[in-house]
């Protein structure tokens, strides 16, 4: 009877513990995402200061500066494209597990 009970329990449990892997795997993406984006930031941060060394004119200047918005500009929005897609497959594999429990417990 407690074999029976406590195997009913961990099946209940089931898609509880499929929840909090999927929210894992998501929050660890995401966390490595904000790492990638912060190293290249900063990378570009200091690729821009060792060049502003050699800039001679003030048009030298807005060009480097401009580079610079451009290549930060285009760092962020490849995190927020890949911050999306995890968030998006984090959100889908959600739907589609309490969609199967429901069915389960419903039918």
């Amino acid at each position: 009877m407690f074999q029976d009970m406590n195997k009913m329990f961990s099946q209940s449990m089931e898609p509880f513990k499929e929840l909090v892997d999927i929210q894992t795997k998501m929050l660890e993406e995401l966390t490595r995402h904000q790492m990638d984006c912060t190293k290249a930031c900063i990378e570009a941060t200091v690729h821009q200061t060792q060049e502003l060394q050699n800039c001679k004119t003030p048009g030298d200047i807005l060009q480097l500066q401009q580079a610079y918005a451009k290549e930060l500009e285009d760092t962020l929005k490849s995190a927020n494209q890949q911050n999306l897609k995890a968030l998006t497959q984090a959100r889908e594999a959600m739907e589609t597990l309490t969609k199967g429990a429901m069915d389960k417990f419903s039918g």
